[in-house]
């Protein structure tokens, strides 16, 4: 029977590695991948004691790597009667993960737009406010009106992609397969 569960561990660290490859093509590190596959393939919420020995992490950079899991949004925190310990579970859902991976970088992105946006928007009026500008400067200021109109309008498609992905429209023009069918 030994050798039955080696066959079977062998194949769920096979998994795993597949899931920290995936994680990685979608640009999230080797360890948040290892983690997130390790707690994946062990269908039951893990302590940080569990994922250090499992991981050979330490315990500090383990909670680091669950912190930044958090962050993303694809663990939590999770409460079990008797468990003095926190345990961290991750999103069973593929797709959900992927949604959650790719709006949070879009989100950041879009952060970071707004703080240049807003930026950039001061100054703009402060050029704009000059007296005296010639007609070539004039023109070089709309120039670049015009190109950070051009901006804002790609980063606020950028936020209503993220809210199509966000909101589960998606799915209603690329729909997923259930679990069980075999379509």
């Amino acid at each position: 029977m030994g050798n039955y569960d080696e066959q079977i561990d062998a194949v769920k660290t096979q998994f795993i590695e597949k899931i920290t490859d995936n994680m990685n093509a979608f640009g999230v590190s080797t360890s948040i991948g290892r983690v997130l596959g390790i707690i994946y393939m062990n269908r039951e919420p893990m302590t940080l004691d569990e994922l250090s020995e499992e991981t050979g992490m330490s315990k500090t950079r383990m909670s680091q790597v669950v912190r930044e899991m958090i962050d993303l949004n694809i663990a939590e925190r999770v409460f079990k009667k008797g468990v003095r310990k926190d345990l961290f579970r991750v999103e069973e859902d593929y797709y959900q993960t992927f949604i959650y991976l790719f709006t949070s970088t879009w989100k950041k992105a879009i952060k970071r737009s707004r703080s240049f946006e807003q930026k950039m928007m001061k100054q703009m009026d402060q050029l704009q406010a000059e007296t005296g500008l010639t007609d070539e400067e004039e023109q070089s200021i709309n120039e670049l009106l015009q190109e950070m109109k051009e901006w804002m309008d790609y980063y606020d498609w950028i936020r209503r992609v993220t809210e199509f992905f966000e909101s589960g429209e998606i799915f209603k023009h690329v729909p997923k397969k259930e679990r069980g069918n075999k379509a």
